[in-house]
C-alpha cells in the first residue's frame, strides 16, 4: 500500500500537468485541425494503463520477486497491443494530417512509459 501511495504522490501531479498542457496545446491548434481522439480519451487510456501495469508489477514484486522484470516486459507488450487496438479506428479512417494525431497520442504514451520505467527501476532496485 505504501508503494502505491508513493507512486500516486508523483503520478497524479505528473498526469495533471501533462493533461493540462496538452489540452491547451490542442485547443490552440483546434482552429486549424480537428483531432481524431480527444485529450480526455488519450489520457484516460494512458492513466489507466500505467496505473494497472504498476499495480500488477507491485503484486508480482511482492509474490514473485525474481519475475518482476519479466512482468514489466510482458505488461509493456500488452500495453503496446492495447495502444494499437485503441488506434485502430484512427488507422482505418481517412484523416487529413495523421502525423499531428499520432503525435497527440504517442508523445503522452512515451512520457507515461518513461514514468512507468522509472518507478519500475525503483521497484527493482529495492530488492
Amino acid at each position: 500500500m505504501i508503494r502505491v501511495l508513493n507512486f500516486l504522490k508523483y503520478f497524479v501531479p505528473f498526469s495533471v500537468v501533462l493533461f493540462v498542457s496538452q489540452y491547451f496545446i490542442t485547443q490552440s491548434l483546434a482552429t486549424e485541425h480537428v483531432f481524431f481522439h480527444s485529450v480526455w480519451s488519450i489520457y484516460a487510456f494512458n492513466i489507466i494503463a500505467t496505473f494497472l501495469v504498476y499495480l500488477l508489477l507491485i503484486f508480482v514484486n511482492k509474490e514473485f520477486k525474481d519475475f518482476t522484470g519479466f512482468a514489466f516486459l510482458g505488461t509493456s507488450l500488452f500495453r503496446m497491443m492495447a495502444a494499437v487496438v485503441f488506434l485502430i479506428p484512427f488507422i482505418q479512417s481517412d484523416v487529413e494530417a495523421p502525423i499531428i494525431d499520432l503525435g497527440a497520442f504517442f508523445i503522452p504514451y512515451f512520457l507515461f512509459l518513461f514514468f512507468e520505467v522509472y518507478f519500475t527501476i525503483l521497484l527493482l532496485n529495492k530488492r
